[in-house]
């Protein structure tokens, strides 16, 4: 595994990527005791390939899609697998509870193995874990920090104290 560094708006991110160029482990460098504990991997320095840095750089200069062009792979349970597909899935400029998204996968009882799965996530931003909020609409549990997290949906236009009153899947107030 290789570990390369790269600025971004919310500070130094961490980039693990395995032999053939997939994203392993993504996070920021003031959370790196959190990444080594869920990749425990032995990493190498080493550049990340240029897409995924073009794509990061991309997301962050408002190209929301551009995360799409990631190929990741954070290893995981089936379970967790499922968990984070079904994060893909959500759209950027959109959040959905815990429970919405446990229903969705048909695990309408599992939002607290759901919630695990998420904290499990270790490829920040790429698979978002941040477009999850409280059933309350509040922004609950993210590794990161929640002042990241309300970035990362005020920077995808998904983040309004409006649009989080119901505690549902939300649309952005405004279109990008």
């Amino acid at each position: 595994m290789l570990l390369d560094r790269m600025a971004g708006p919310l500070g130094e991110m961490l980039l693990v990527t395995d032999s053939v160029g997939v994203l392993r482990a993504l996070d920021f460098a003031d959370c790196a005791d959190r990444m080594w504990r869920l990749t425990k991997a032995e990493v190498t320095p080493g550049a990340a390939p240029v897409a995924i840095r073009q794509a990061l750089a991309d997301y962050f200069a408002g190209d929301l899609a551009a995360l799409a062009r990631i190929s990741w792979d954070g290893g995981g349970t089936a379970f967790q697998r499922m968990v984070w597909a079904a994060l893909v899935a959500i759209p950027a400029g959109t959040t959905m509870t815990y429970g919405a998204l446990a229903g969705q996968i048909g695990r309408p009882a599992a939002i607290r193995a759901l919630g695990a799965a998420n904290g499990a996530n270790r490829i920040s931003i790429a698979v978002p874990c941040h477009r999850l909020i409280g059933a309350d609409g509040s922004l609950t549990g993210y590794g990161g920090g929640l002042w990241r997290k309300a970035w990362l949906l005020r920077h995808e236009g998904g983040f309004t104290p409006a649009a989080h009153s119901m505690g549902t899947t939300q649309s952005p107030a405004t279109p990008r």
